[in-house]
């Protein structure tokens, strides 16, 4: 019933900005966290940046500074801000939804930074 829906990827040139949406639809109950991960081709999925229930943020050492999470609870949907993109961001990214009783996951969007 829960469905998470991420757009916004593309191909930019190093130093430029994008910003991922992922759009919730469903009946979901309390919500622990919600957050988006990146996984590059041979690297393992990493946990780039999350929010919780109350508002608080983290963000992985490589992206703070440069990424900003939020949240538009009215139209649900999470956001990932992407500014100074590096060649190294360039990742499939994912939406991720954890409640008491399961986690969620987008089908991914794929993020390129060329050089």
């Amino acid at each position: 019933q829960v469905q998470l829906v991420e757009s916004g990827g593309g191909l930019v040139q190093p130093g430029g900005s994008l910003r991922l949406s992922c759009a919730t639809s469903g009946t979901i109950f309390s919500i622990n966290a919600m957050g988006w991960y990146r996984q590059a081709p041979g690297k393992q999925r990493e946990l780039v940046a999350g929010i919780v229930s109350g508002g608080m943020t983290n963000y992985a050492d490589s992206v703070k500074g440069r990424f900003t999470i939020s949240r538009d609870n009215l139209k649900n949907t999470l956001y990932l801000q992407m500014n100074s993109l590096k060649p190294e961001d360039t990742a499939v990214y994912y939406c991720n939804l954890v409640t008491r009783s399961w986690d969620y996951w987008g089908q991914g969007t794929q993020v390129t930074v060329s050089a």
